[in-house]
């Protein structure tokens, strides 16, 4: 590590303003990825680690997994994913050009599948931040229960700390139960989301609660029709609302901005 990269991380204690930084953020930077851009911040929590991660020079690498919601198989029409749309707020309106995002979702994917296929799904990359969705699978998988599920994330949050990376839980987004009979239990699975957010101190992205509390604004088959494709999958404007979610709880979600609902058009044709 040079020697400005360490001048950096030992003042980097207080956290800085995150718009001050914004212009300048991820524009002719320096110096090379290293396996743990936490550095400074292990005694902060999460949330505050990501915002740091958001303030710094240092580039992050922001890993997403977990099954067909999170791989944007097939359902997004031509438009982006909500990892996708989250790439395009932080590498473009956010400037932060050398952050890199990836993501290794996989359709049909359960927690149990993720953990067996860590090192390639997520160890390689070396991530700063791990976002995890998951459960949509492993509801309808013979032999699970909430408890057996509960396990599995739980070693999967744990093998994200063992790699100094900050993991994020997500719950799934609910799905249209009476024409998926083999994934009734799936709301049975979201306490258990919960719960390990607050044993495991870890961020959580509530979607299934953001959704229920729209379809109390506007009926659930008004919000199923204009953000789901099918009985499970969201379409474009389901993934841009997870993503939305998510810049809400980092702190950087700014309604101008076209990410998180501002105009595209511009110009004149």
């Amino acid at each position: 590590m040079d020697y400005n990269r360490r001048r950096f991380l030992k003042g980097a204690g207080t956290l800085l303003s995150l718009n001050a930084l914004i212009p300048v953020l991820g524009i002719g930077q320096s110096g090379h990825l290293i396996k743990n851009t936490l550095e400074g911040f292990e005694g902060t929590p999460d949330l505050e680690k990501i915002k740091n991660c958001l303030t710094q020079k240092t580039p992050n690498i922001w890993l997403f997994t977990g099954d067909s919601i999170t791989h944007g198989a097939k359902h997004t029409h031509g438009y982006r994913s909500y990892p996708e749309v989250f790439q395009e707020r932080i590498r473009w309106e956010l400037g932060r050009v050398r952050d890199i995002v990836i993501n290794s979702g996989i359709s049909g994917n359960t927690a149990a599948q993720i953990v067996d296929d860590f090192d390639w799904r997520i160890g390689q990359f070396k991530p700063t931040v791990v976002s995890i969705m998951i459960g949509t699978n492993d509801c309808a998988r013979k032999g699970m229960s909430p408890e057996v599920f509960k396990a599995d994330v739980a070693k999967l949050i744990e093998k994200v700390r063992e790699l100094d990376a900050i993991p994020v839980l997500h719950t799934p987004n609910p799905i249209i139960i009476r024409t998926s009979p083999e994934r009734k239990t799936l709301p049975e699975y979201i306490p258990v989301l919960r719960a390990l957010s607050g044993e495991e101190k870890v961020i959580l992205i509530d979607n299934y609660q953001q959704w229920e509390d729209r379809m109390k604004e506007k009926s659930e088959k008004k919000v199923f029709k204009k953000w789901l494709n099918d009985r499970l999958h969201p379409n474009q404007y389901g993934h841009q609302e997870i993503a939305r979610l998510m810049f809400r709880q980092f702190d950087i979600f700014d309604p101008a901005a076209p990410t998180c609902g501002g105009a595209y058009y511009e110009g004149e044709h």
